[in-house]
C-alpha cells in the first residue's frame, strides 16, 4: 500500500572534549504514515566527482589494504563487499560505490539507481522491487553509456590552501590519529582503464574503498545490504568535502546527513574508528581546529 515519511525531527546525544568543552550530536527521527516498513535507512544524495577514477584503481590494490580478520591487531579490519555483476551473476566484482559499497562500475550504480530510485528499467535492471518478471526498457545501451561516461568524467577539484602551515601541520594530525587507516590518502589508477583521461593518474581520494564496522552509534536497520552488515558502511571518500557545503547548500554529512559539520562527523565514528575518534576528541581545541582546517581544503 502507499505510505508516506517525513523528517520528524533528530534526537540528540551530548558529549565532551578532552578539554571540558561540550558538543551535541543529532540523529534524524523518521514518522511513518500508512505502513511502517520493516527495513528502512535514510540517505542524502553522494557526491559525483572522481567516481571514474575510483572505478579506475586496480582491485589488487584496494586488496593489498584489506585486513578482513585485523591480522595487524590494529583494530581495523576493512574488507572487500563482493558483489555480482548485473550482466552475469556468477562473475563477483569488487564494490567501490554506495554508500555499503555494492555496486562495483559507475554504469552499474547509475543503471541501479533509474531503476530502485525512478522506476526506469535497462537493460541491465531491468526488474523492479516485488516484480518478477522483467520490464520492457526505458533507456537504450548508448544512452545509459553517455550518462555513465559523463558521471565518470566528472573531475575533482584541486586542494586549497596545501601549503598553509596550519593545513600541513592538520594533515601530519589526521594521519598520526591513525585516520588515514581507513581514509587512504593516495592511489595509482590502472593504466587499462577503457576511458584515456583516467588512465596511470596518482589520485588522492582518502578512501579505501572497504566496508568497515562504524559501531551501532552509525547502524541501521538494513542488514545484509548487498553483503554488508548493519554497521558496515565503505570509507567516504573525502576529496571535495570543504567543498560540500557550499554545492549542496549546507546539507549535512554522513550517510543520512546527521552531521551538521565535518566535526560532528568525525565525533559519529565508532567501531573500529573507536580510537581515531578519541585521539580527535582528547586534543587541544587548536589541533583539532587544524584537522578540520586541513578536511576543508581538501
Amino acid at each position: 500500500a502507499e505510505a508516506g515519511v517525513v523528517l520528524a525531527g533528530f534526537t540528540t546525544e551530548n558529549g565532551t572534549y578532552g578539554d571540558g568543552a561540550s558538543y551535541t550530536l543529532r540523529k534524524p527521527l523518521l514518522q511513518f504514515s500508512g505502513v511502517i516498513p520493516s527495513y528502512y535507512s535514510l540517505r542524502v544524495a553522494p557526491a559525483l566527482v572522481g567516481l571514474g577514477l575510483l572505478e579506475a584503481v586496480s582491485e589488487s590494490a584496494v586488496l593489498a589494504l584489506a585486513d578482513p580478520s585485523d591480522a595487524n591487531a590494529d583494530g581495523i579490519s576493512g574488507r572487500v563487499n563482493y558483489v555480482p555483476d548485473p550482466n552475469n551473476s556468477l562473475i563477483l566484482r569488487l564494490g567501490r560505490f554506495t554508500p555499503k559499497a555494492n555496486q562495483s562500475m559507475v554504469i552499474h550504480q547509475i543503471a541501479y539507481a533509474l531503476n530502485h530510485d525512478m522506476g526506469v528499467a535497462s537493460a541491465l535492471f531491468p526488474v523492479f522491487d516485488g516484480e518478477t518478471s522483467a520490464a520492457t526498457s526505458e533507456i537504450t545501451a548508448t544512452e545509459l553509456d553517455q550518462m555513465s561516461r559523463y558521471v565518470a568524467l566528472l573531475g575533482v577539484g584541486a586542494q586549497r590552501n596545501f601549503l598553509d602551515p596550519e593545513v600541513v601541520r592538520g594533515k601530519q594530525l589526521f594521519t598520526s590519529a591513525s585516520c588515514v587507516a581507513c581514509h587512504a590518502p593516495s592511489f595509482s589508477t590502472s593504466a587499462y582503464h577503457p576511458m584515456a583521461e583516467l588512465r596511470s593518474q596518482t589520485i588522492h581520494p582518502y578512501t579505501d574503498l572497504l566496508l568497515h564496522d562504524m559501531g551501532p552509534g552509525l547502524a541501521d536497520n538494513m542488514d545484509e545490504e548487498g553483503g554488508a552488515t548493519a554497521a558496515e558502511w565503505r570509507t567516504a571518500p573525502l576529496w571535495n568535502i570543504g567543498l560540500s557545503a557550499g554545492v549542496s547548500g549546507g546539507e549535512g554529512y554522513l550517510h543520512d546527513g546527521r552531521a551538521r559539520t565535518i566535526e560532528e562527523a568525525i565525533l559519529w565514528h565508532g567501531g573500529e574508528a573507536t580510537t581515531s575518534k578519541e585521539k580527535f576528541r582528547t586534543m587541544s581545541a587548536s589541533d583539532r581546529a587544524a584537522i578540520l582546517l586541513f578536511l576543508r581544503s581538501l
